[in-house]
């Protein structure tokens, strides 16, 4: 650690969580960008459908929704280039439009095909190395390959540099999130995973200026290219700074593991049974196996609306420019939502247990629900209004949900079940987007949404109340006369971490 990280020692482990986080950041931001620039690259390097569209210029100065129903009913080149207005220009332009197959291939599949996979060797090698130095040879990646994404010529380099950069991110979630458990206690623990994974959040918001404003501007000539260039040289700096700032903290069990090793004490017998359990187990339990249902749900439903919004909000509301609004939404109001999310999980678990948690992940999933169908149906200003009140609460579950699996795995395999995990969620919820497509086609894209989207948050609120059920009751413990009444607090002795590298106690920070 370099000499001032020092001096601020009582800081450090915030300094951590501020590194990883922007980490993931930009990763997210490399991940969603592919969403905003989808129509620039795909007309500069070719894929995806071919439609008739109203012209860039048109749409900019002066909008005629006229003009828009009729390129919009032109189902051929022909037709199309036949559109002409009173002083006998064309106002259609016959073009690739960034959506279709190929678009949702290089979006979802090709991302989840390395991202899940990696995820679950890179989670069981984080259990057995150290993880900052594995945690910055994958920013590094991240990094290297976004910029490399800006130099691409043909589709295949897409889908390759894709590729490369899911091994990248793959390690940054299971790994980030177990050296974040070991430094910060339970009085905490929500708010910080909350904190970190609003990285998600505010790379899909910033994804939408970077996206297309920069793109816009066409600085040195380079379109869109410029956006991932850009990218990829700031998580290239995150990556070294978190190589060279950073240091391993030492592993700690945590959650119902010190609960039950604190009982185990007690006698030799129940030691050497807790020893012979396989902790592996903790991944067929239906509690766990529920949750990553649960889990795979809503993440469909989130991955549906960050790949498809942009291109969404373009078709409905053409000739109004919701970038800003959609980045204040995904940025501000997201990081709000879970933050939000991680703090009132935190004050209900002292009182509740785990359990608490997931009952929160319920609640607000179904808040979120009838918000989330309006942000599909209503005019400009009413989508953008119930999107945020949506997007509050719904944007909840990301944070709460990693404190609840840090605190029902045990330290043995934390990482690594934390990657099988992501690989159950990752594989059902960045596959299942594909589908959108052939029903956008068969429907329309509002209603492909709606299923998707807000139906799949209907469906997640249902399945994480089912979990709550399956979750430990919180342990009770009767005061003795020389100890401190904590009765009704899980891991209550956690929470006292004085004279151990790298925690921090709520007296100094709450």
């Amino acid at each position: 650690m370099i000499p001032v990280l020092k001096k601020l020692s009582g800081l450090y482990s915030w300094y951590i969580l501020v590194i990883l986080t922007l980490g993931y950041l930009t990763a997210e931001l490399g991940h969603f960008l592919v969403g905003v620039t989808s129509k620039s690259t795909a007309a500069d390097v070719p894929y995806g459908d071919i439609a008739c569209m109203l012209k860039e210029e048109i749409l900019e100065a002066h909008f005629n929704l006229t003009y828009q129903f009729a390129c919009e009913s032109a189902m051929n080149q022909t037709s199309c280039e036949e559109l002409i207005d009173d002083n006998g220009e064309q106002y259609c332009e016959w073009a690739r439009n960034g959506l279709g197959i190929e678009y949702q291939i290089l979006a979802g599949p090709s991302f989840i095909a390395v991202y899940t996979i990696g995820g679950v060797f890179l989670g069981i090698a984080a259990d057995k190395y150290k993880r900052v130095p594995m945690l910055a040879v994958a920013v590094l990646v991240c990094g290297i390959s976004v910029f490399l994404i800006g130099a691409a010529k043909s589709y295949w380099h897409l889908i390759v540099l894709r590729m490369v950069f899911a091994a990248g991110e793959a390690a940054l979630n299971p790994m980030s999130t177990g050296v974040l458990s070991d430094i910060f206690p339970e009085n905490l623990r929500g708010l910080v995973m909350s904190i970190f994974n609003w990285g998600i959040y505010g790379g899909i918001g910033l994804s939408f200026p970077v996206g297309r404003y920069i793109s816009k501007w066409n600085l040195w000539d380079l379109g869109w290219r410029v956006a991932y260039y850009g990218s990829g040289i700031f998580a290239i700096i995150i990556g070294i700074l978190t190589a060279t700032t950073l240091r391993e903290p030492e592993r700690t069990a945590i959650g119902e593991e010190k609960e039950e090793n604190d009982e185990a004490s007690s006698g030799s017998k129940q030691k050497e049974q807790k020893k012979e359990e396989n902790p592996w187990k903790v991944m067929i339990s239906p509690r766990f196996v529920m949750l990553c249902i649960a889990a795979s749900i809503r993440h469909t439903g989130g991955l549906c609306f960050a790949y498809n919004c942009d291109q969404f909000y373009r078709v409905v509301f053409p000739h109004i420019d919701l970038s800003g609004w959609l980045f204040f939404v995904t940025f501000v109001i997201g990081g709000v939502g879970v933050l939000a999310g991680g703090y009132a999980s935190d004050k209900v678990v002292a009182g509740m247990g785990v359990r608490s948690r997931v009952i929160v992940l319920a609640i607000s999933q179904l808040i979120a629900t009838p918000f989330a169908f309006g942000s599909i149906y209503m005019g400009p200003v009413g989508s953008m209004i119930t999107l945020a009140i949506s997007y509050l609460f719904a944007e909840m579950w990301f944070g709460i949900l990693f404190a609840v699996l840090v605190e029902i795995v045990p330290l043995a395999v934390r990482s690594a079940a934390i990657g099988v995990f992501l690989f159950v969620m990752n594989n059902v919820g960045g596959n299942l987007p594909i589908l959108m497509e052939p029903m956008r086609k068969a429907t329309s894209f509002s209603h492909s949404l709606a299923v998707f989207y807000a139906g799949a948050y209907l469906l997640s609120s249902i399945l994480f109340a089912i979990t709550a059920l399956m979750m430990k009751k919180p342990k009770v413990t009767k005061p003795s006369d020389t100890e401190q009444n904590m009765s009704g607090v899980d891991n209550a002795a956690y929470a006292n971490t004085e004279g151990q590298n790298n925690k921090v106690t709520e007296s100094h920070y709450l």
